[in-house]
């Protein structure tokens, strides 16, 4: 696929397309059915945000009534996992990152189906909004089967890189979680040797069985009809010293 290029804001299904970085792959599938259509005109402006031209973003402002903490998805897919733990905690406030429209458009008819007043989604890159964020300020994150980028040439656009996990050490609270599942065996390997290069991250547990507070997600079922076995990884953000960046930590988790 060709990488999205930066645009301005234009008007999608009553809701506002975001102005862009370069992202690859696609944004839009195939044309929404007319009911589809109407729920998403009628729906996503009320949960979608725009980060601030200035300052940083405030997460729990967000939302209304207030939550207690933040956590976020990013590339949430078709917003099954999403969903379910936003039911499971209600007192949690969830923020959903995904770019392809047709995947938050289902998100947000789950939301409606269940009443659902803790998501709010943002339709962009998840870098800019990493970058936009204070420090500290999620307490859990989930990178649920990112694309692997299978080719050696495209490995730069692997999200979980050293990169990714700098930007996710500096947003994320001393022992949140990072829950991070792939079905990609070398994507797999990848992930553990970039975490442990930035080094703000501590493995908990590396397995092969979902587990049992961990919804399930299509892409999981999808690859296990494949043949392909996921692989479940948390990781605990380890404390920082005061004024350090990520990567500068303490000696204890």
């Amino acid at each position: 696929m060709g990488a999205d290029r930066p645009g301005e804001p234009t008007q999608i299904g009553g809701a506002i397309e975001p102005r862009r970085r370069v992202l690859y792959g696609r944004r839009r599938g195939r044309r929404l059915r007319p009911g589809r259509e109407r729920l998403v005109t009628e729906e996503l402006p009320r949960i979608e945000f725009a980060l601030p031209d200035q300052g940083r973003l405030e997460p729990r402002a967000l939302f209304d009534p207030p939550v207690g903490e933040v956590w976020l998805e990013i590339g949430f897919g078709a917003g099954e996992h999403l969903a379910a733990q936003a039911e499971a905690h209600p007192d949690i406030g969830f923020i959903g990152c995904e770019p392809f429209f047709d995947g938050v458009a289902k998100l947000v008819a789950l939301a409606a189906e269940r009443g659902l007043a803790n998501i709010r989604v943002f339709r962009d890159d998840a870098r800019l909004l990493l970058d936009a964020l204070p420090d500290a300020a999620i307490g859990r994150a989930f990178v649920l089967f990112p694309d692997p980028w299978p080719k050696a040439r495209h490995h730069k656009r692997r999200f979980l890189a050293r990169e990714g996990f700098a930007l996710l050490a500096r947003v994320l609270q001393a022992g949140a979680t990072l829950r991070i599942a792939t079905d990609d065996p070398d994507y797999l390997e990848w992930i553990l040797e970039h975490a442990a290069a930035e080094g703000s991250f501590v493995l908990e547990m590396r397995s092969g069985v979902r587990p049992a507070d961990w919804p399930a997600t299509r892409y999981e079922e999808k690859a296990l009809k494949a043949g392909r076995q996921p692989g479940y990884l948390v990781f605990i953000c380890r404390s920082r010293k005061p004024g350090a960046a990520a990567g500068e930590v303490e000696n204890r988790p």
